[in-house]
């Protein structure tokens, strides 16, 4: 590690969230890290549109060489499937990060001992574990959905507890947290966990193996003391063992017997914990933040920049399955695709999103002119010209004002791209170039970059 920063590799780096947390926007002077490779490949489309928008982003130059090949002036992108990538090929660094996603982590014994273990082809995990098994960084840093603590259904944990016993053997120690982003003052409700591995020898592992598991998990673990708790107290739980350690087959055997002596057995771990040495602590912990917390409505845009596009039709609305219908609560009669009838009860949903609380988070449908109970829609003031040109004062119109008490002034629309982009902490229009649905989908996708950079600040 250089006295100014950290050395980064990202993996499935997407538009680069991971990145402009630890750099900062791209163009802006870097925070002292800096990302020497990356790795960015969609296997569903044949267009890269997350590479693509990387490498324009910062303003990476195609190898003439190898057409999937980019660089800068010391960096290197690469748009291949990373099973593809071999770790020689990768330069040593002291971070890997990315997020990667929430798959079947079960593992298998080999036919020949000698050769250990193999990971499920096409899981992701074992491709993060393949590099850091051979490149060893100081630092691994990863994010995933909120239910990788409590998967599968049937083994409550048990991807997780492989996770753990894996970077175990590897050497590593680690903390987790689930961090919902509106806990910490940023202006969307996303809840995912973040897992930080410290290699045996740093003195982020000499720490968290001198400090006692409740006062690292309370006040000096980098978690703590980037996201603040609330005292502890009694609720801190003792150590639990990962077995089998130092056994060859031993992840195999947590897969086939971690937590599967209970039918429906919990999960053992919860929002956050810590991991050296084969045992791990594990607690329910709460938010402490004093600061000022954003709301949807201090990002949203001015009524003078909304495309038409996005203003909700009073068709859309009133429609049989439309938006009024799409956000209500139902209690219905529905019909299985195998012609199974089975009654169907759902509650309503808030509509309009209140824009005085931060945004319910940002899913991959986000987009598109389609009713959906999950998609955002908010109230805004239309001006004269906008009213005339929709016709937003008609019969139809002034009937959804009627249902969904709006005042006169008032009418509905979806949020723009640039809003999307500025709730995850991204410059305002870093996904231009794509289409208004697939920039939704690449937030989707994304991470709240300020979780990032206040982890960041803490691993320095």
């Amino acid at each position: 590690m250089s006295p100014m920063g950290l050395r980064i590799v990202e993996l499935f780096a997407g538009v680069g969230g991971f990145r402009i947390g630890f750099e900062g926007n791209p163009g802006e002077a870097k925070n002292g890290h800096s990302v020497i490779w990356s790795n960015q490949w969609e296997p569903s489309t044949k267009t890269q549109h997350a590479s693509d928008i990387y490498v324009e982003r910062w303003n990476l130059e195609r190898n003439h060489e190898d057409l999937e090949i980019f660089t800068g002036k010391e960096e290197i992108h690469v748009n291949k499937d990373i099973s593809t990538i071999l770790e020689d090929d990768i330069p040593d660094h002291d971070l890997l990060c990315g997020g990667f996603p929430c798959q079947d982590y079960s593992v298998a014994k080999t036919l020949d001992k000698s050769k250990g273990l193999e990971g499920k082809k096409g899981v992701l995990w074992w491709e993060i574990h393949r590099i850091v098994k051979s490149k060893l960084p100081d630092f691994v840093l990863l994010e995933n959905v909120d239910r990788l603590l409590k998967s599968p259904s049937n083994q409550r944990g048990r991807d997780f507890a492989v996770m753990l016993a894996s970077l175990d053997d590897l050497g590593y120690s680690l903390e987790w947290r689930m961090i919902d982003a509106s806990d910490y003052g940023f202006p969307q409700r996303r809840k995912r966990v973040f897992i930080l591995a410290y290699k045996g020898g740093t003195s982020h592992y000499d720490i968290m193996a001198a400090k006692p598991p409740m006062e690292y998990l309370q006040s000096d673990g980098v978690f703590a003391k980037a996201f603040p708790i609330n005292p502890l107290g009694v609720l801190f739980v003792p150590e639990h063992g990962l077995n089998w350690k130092g056994d060859w087959d031993r992840l195999a055997k947590i897969s086939d017997d971690f937590n599967s002596d209970k039918k429906g057995a919990s999960s053992p771990f919860s929002n956050a914990g810590i991991m050296i040495d084969g045992k791990f602590w594990t607690c329910k912990v709460s938010s402490k933040f004093k600061g000022i917390t954003q709301t949807l409505g201090d990002i949203t845009i001015s009524n003078s920049s909304i495309d038409d596009d996005f203003i909700i039709d009073a068709y859309q609305l009133l429609r049989e399955k439309g938006w009024i219908y799409q956000k209500g609560a139902k209690r219905e009669q529905r019909t299985s695709p195998s012609g199974h009838t089975y009654p169907y009860n759902e509650g309503p949903v808030t509509f309009p999103d209140n824009l005085d609380k931060p945004s319910r988070t940002i899913i991959t449908g986000e987009g598109g002119k389609g009713a959906s109970r999950f998609k955002h829609v908010i109230v805004f003031e239309p001006d004269e010209s906008t009213v005339e040109r929709l016709d937003l004062d008609s019969t139809q119109c002034n009937e959804v004002r009627e249902k969904m008490n709006l005042e006169r002034n008032q009418w509905l629309r979806r949020l723009m791209p640039i809003e999307l982009e500025r709730l995850n902490g991204f410059p305002d229009n870093h996904t231009i170039g794509v289409s208004d649905t697939k920039r939704a989908f690449l937030m989707g996708n994304a991470l709240v970059t300020g979780i990032v950079n206040k982890i960041s600040k803490q691993l320095l």
